[in-house]
This record gives C-alpha cells, sequence and structure tokens, in this order.
C-alpha cells in the first residue's frame, strides 16, 4: 500500500471512529434531546483545542456475541483541551456504543486522561452517560471502576474533578462522580442512584419512578448529591466553563487573577439600612453577597439544598473567594444537619485549592429536636467546625447579626483561626438570645411572681438588660474576639483588603499522615 493509501485510510478510520455507534444510534440520541459525546466536547472546549487520544482503541472481548461488534474509540471519547486558554482532560462516554457501558479498555482510556491530568497538574472533567459496567467482560469492568476510583481518590484535593451527569449514571458508575468535586445533573435526561426502581420494587416493595428515584431533581433538592442542576446540556458545559474561571489548575497553584475596574472601595449605602430592626425578621443574605462581590456576579453552589446555607464563588478584587452565608430568609438561618454537611465540604475544596473564604455569620443556633439529634447533629455540625478550623487558606469573617452558641463558635470564630474577624454594629454575639437566656438564668424568680402583668414587665425589663448587654458587636470586640466594628456600607473595601493583607500567609501547622475528619 502507498503512502496516499495509507493516509485515506487514516482518513476513513478516523471518519469511521468519529461516528461512534453508527448514524442510527446517533439519531437515537439526538431524538432523545441529547448530544454526542463528540458534540458535548465540542461545546466544552475553546473551538479547534481538543486533542483525542486512542481513537483507534477496540474491546478485547469475544464472549457473548462481541467477536463481530467491534467499535472505534470503544463507546468513550478521551483526550485534553483548552477551556478560555487553560489546558484540561475530558472523557465523554459515548451512549450510541453498548449504551455507553464500561469495559476493560473503556476504564483504561479514562485512567490514561486522568493520570497525565495529573502529571502536568489540569482539571479532568467526566461527562457521564452510560449503561453502567458492561456484562459481557464481567469482573474486568468491575476491575475497570475500580481503577477509575482510585484515582479519583489520588487526584482529590490536588486538582479539580468534574463530573457531568446528561444521561444514566447507575451502580458502580455513580461512585466516581461522588468521589469528584462538582456534579452538575441536566433535568429530565439523567438519573443517578445505587439501584434501580425495577430492583428496589422487587427488594423492598416500594413502587417508584426512575425520576422520583435519582433524578435531577431529587439530587439537587434531597440528597445534595447533586451540587448543580442544569436546563439542558449546553447550558450545563457552559456551567462548567463559568466554574473553570474561579479555579485553580491545581493544589499548588493560585485562582486566576482577572482585570476588575469594579472599584474597591465602592460604597453601599443600602447596607447600612439592609437588617432589620426586629431581630427576628428575616432578609435575604444574597443581597448582602451581590453588594461586596466584583459585578454582583456569584456563582452559588448547591443552590437547592440546604437552603438556610449560601455557598458559591464570586471574585472580589479580581481574586476568587469562596463565600459561605447563613440565609436568615429559610429557617431563620439555622444550622441543621444538610447545612452543615454542605458547608463544610465547600470550605474544604476552597482550602484544598487555595481559594480564600469569605463567611457571612447571621446564625440564632444549631435546629432542635429530636430528628436531628438521631440523625448526627453533633457528629454532622463538627464537620463544618474541623473544616473551618483546619482550612490554612486567608478566612475573613463578617457578623451581620446573630451569632448564638455552637453556632457562633463553628462560622470561622476567631478561635478556629479565622483571620480577620469584622462585625456589623447590629451583630448580636452571645451565648443564646435575650428570650432563652433569661428564662434560664431568672426562670425560677420570674415563675415566683404572681401577677401575669408584673411578670411580663420584669421579663422586658431583664431582656433588655441582657440585649443591652450582649446584642451588639462591642462586648467580643472588648475581649479581641472581633479585630474591629465596621461600618456596612465599607464591607467590600474593608474585605478585600484584609484579604490582599493575607495573601502572603502561611500556616503550615502540625505534621500528620492525615486528620480524621469525624465523618
Amino acid at each position: 500500500m502507498d503512502s496516499q493509501n495509507k493516509i485515506k485510510k487514516l482518513i476513513e478510520l478516523r471518519e469511521k471512529a468519529r461516528m461512534g455507534g453508527g448514524e442510527k444510534r446517533i439519531n437515537s440520541q439526538h431524538a432523545k434531546g441529547k448530544m454526542t459525546a463528540r458534540e458535548r466536547i465540542e461545546i466544552l472546549l475553546d473551538e479547534g483545542s481538543f486533542e483525542e487520544f486512542d481513537m483507534f482503541v477496540t474491546h478485547r472481548t469475544d464472549d457473548f456475541g462481541l467477536k463481530d461488534k467491534k467499535f472505534l474509540s470503544d463507546g468513550v471519547v478521551t483526550g485534553h483541551g483548552t477551556i478560555d486558554g487553560r489546558v484540561v482532560y475530558v472523557f465523554a462516554q459515548d451512549f450510541t456504543v453498548f449504551g455507553g457501558s464500561l469495559s476493560e479498555t473503556f476504564a483504561q482510556k479514562i485512567c490514561k486522561v486522568m493520570d497525565q491530568a495529573l502529571k502536568v497538574g489540569a482539571p479532568v472533567i467526566g461527562i457521564n452517560d452510560s449503561g453502567g459496567a458492561r456484562i459481557q467482560e464481567g469482573v474486568r469492568s468491575l476491575a475497570g471502576y475500580s481503577e477509575i476510583f482510585e484515582r479519583n481518590i489520588l487526584a482529590s484535593g490536588v486538582i479539580p474533578q468534574i463530573s457531568a451527569i446528561f444521561g444514566p449514571c447507575a451502580g458502580g458508575a455513580v461512585y466516581s462522580p461522588a468521589l469528584t468535586d462538582f456534579i452538575i445533573m441536566s433535568e429530565n435526561s439523567s438519573y443517578m442512584f445505587v439501584t434501580g426502581p425495577k430492583v428496589t420494587r422487587k427488594v423492598t416493595g416500594e413502587d417508584i419512578s426512575t425520576e422520583d428515584l435519582g433524578g435531577a431533581r431529587v439530587h439537587s433538592t434531597k440528597s445534595g448529591v447533586a451540587q448543580f442542576v442544569v436546563e439542558d446540556e449546553e447550558e450545563g458545559l457552559l456551567m462548567i466553563r463559568k466554574l473553570l474561571s474561579f479555579l485553580p489548575q491545581n493544589n499548588l497553584e493560585d485562582p486566576p487573577v482577572t482585570e476588575c475596574d469594579d472599584p474597591i472601595d465602592r460604597l453601599e449605602d443600602d447596607l447600612n439600612i439592609l437588617i432589620p430592626e426586629n431581630p427576628n425578621q428575616a432578609y435575604n443574605v444574597r443581597d448582602v453577597i451581590y453588594k461586596i462581590v466584583d459585578y454582583e456576579e456569584f456563582l452559588e453552589v448547591h443552590a437547592n439544598y440546604a437552603r438556610n446555607i449560601v455557598v458559591g464563588f464570586a471574585k472580589m478584587g479580581g481574586a476568587s473567594v469562596g463565600i459561605v452565608a447563613n440565609q436568615p430568609n429559610f429557617l431563620a438561618g439555622v444550622l441543621d444537619i444538610n447545612a452543615s454537611r454542605k458547608a463544610a465540604r465547600f470550605v474544604r475544596f476552597c482550602d484544598a485549592f487555595n481559594i480564600p473564604i469569605v463567611t457571612l455569620v447571621d446564625v440564632p443556633g444549631f435546629l432542635p429536636g429530636s430528628s436531628q439529634e438521631y440523625g448526627g447533629i453533633i457528629v454532622h455540625g463538627a464537620k463544618l467546625m474541623f473544616a473551618y478550623g483546619e482550612a490554612t487558606v486567608p478566612k475573613v469573617t463578617i457578623t451581620l447579626r446573630k451569632s448564638y452558641g455552637g453556632a457562633h463558635c463553628v462560622m470561622s470564630s476567631k478561635q478556629l483561626k479565622g483571620d480577620i474577624n469584622y462585625a456589623w454594629p447590629s451583630a448580636e454575639i452571645a451565648v443564646m438570645g435575650p428570650e432563652g437566656a433569661i428564662e434560664v438564668l431568672e426562670g425560677r424568680k420570674i415563675a415566683e411572681i404572681e401577677d401575669e402583668e408584673e411578670r411580663a414587665e420584669y421579663v422586658a425589663k431583664r431582656e433588655n438588660e441582657y440585649r443591652d448587654k450582649f446584642a451588639n458587636p462591642y462586648e467580643a470586640a472588648r475581649y479581641g474576639y472581633l479585630d474591629d466594628v465596621i461600618e456596612p456600607r465599607n464591607t467590600r473595601f474593608r474585605v478585600i483588603r484584609a484579604l490582599r493583607t493575607l495573601a502572603t500567609k502561611k500556616d503550615p501547622g502540625p505534621m500528620k499522615k492525615h486528620t480524621n475528619i469525624p465523618l
């Protein structure tokens, strides 16, 4: 065969590989409103930047009729490219080939790009659309999953790992996304579960639909498995690009700094009147976040899960920050099991990837009740405390209003190595609120007052005395637990200046193999 024919053959093989499982299966994929693997990569990456690996790989199985059914690329497209000019590695499962089922060679392709990503220090993005393990390969496909899981674990905290679920993801396949940093699910076309509806019905008798068992809505609101839910695949792919704009390439680098012409000393007079006079009246903490970050742009993470706490990414003075904020307009901003887990995971991610943490505090305490205690609120609350106390990135805390009891300690207090702790004049820092405190301190004396009007007057007087003493930030400032009490409208400037001062912070801590966070 002469050189021209060899080149012609190469071109034909490349075209055949790009067709995946063939035109009929591609049309079927499109009919479901889903893209092919390569179409997804094309939207995700910068134009013309994709370099594909292992296009000519095929499976090695002859059993169960597979000997004559071989497709180039074997059901997964892998390689690297750029997003906003920064290198990323990517794999996209191809549902048109054996339903995207994972084989031994399929797994080896994914492992190759993950190994390479670790070597060069670049993020890994996995696009999942798979029926699970390729049954015809038996234990070899299970071994392939385990090889991927091990690499997810090795890469954790070293390079960002992002998973997009754009179709089925069931059984053992769910654990690779679960080991990554962020999961994005598309509405109506994606689902995740360890055991499907049929087996669930057979084993437990529960009759439940695929969507109600493991759809995007369930995992973004109830389980907390998915950090983002999007309407369609294109929105999800653009979401990944946006998310990466806040993140460094790896744990040895700082996040990218962008030009910012939003003045750092911009005054926001609205913040001076944001906190209601009534301490029991709610407000939306996002109104604070939008006012202090660059261009009022905030990428919220886990927006629909544990809504009593808000977490997400923003830029302040052009530099990335992670924001954690109690949300008074949902459950009064109380900390419960889900809020603690959500915030702890976010804080640990920020710490792993050198992203400073800005904490906005308005928390009345931990949620009481048997369901919380039986669910382990003690351990789950300790996760958030552990995450803050362990974090060595710059930590700036602003107490907006309430900061009571153990919840005060948890929310990046000075004693958990908060670097800069500010408070607004509206801050209330104490063991508990005035009503509860007076009931504990003087309950017996109050009960002895027979006249109802006299009793109410006495209680009001004592509560006001307690409020005058503790419902302000100056008692904490007197002991140095706050570094300053600031005017709300100056918050943006004070935070950015604090972060810039802390940019060279070093806090190595004691030598250890690893911590034992209360899981």
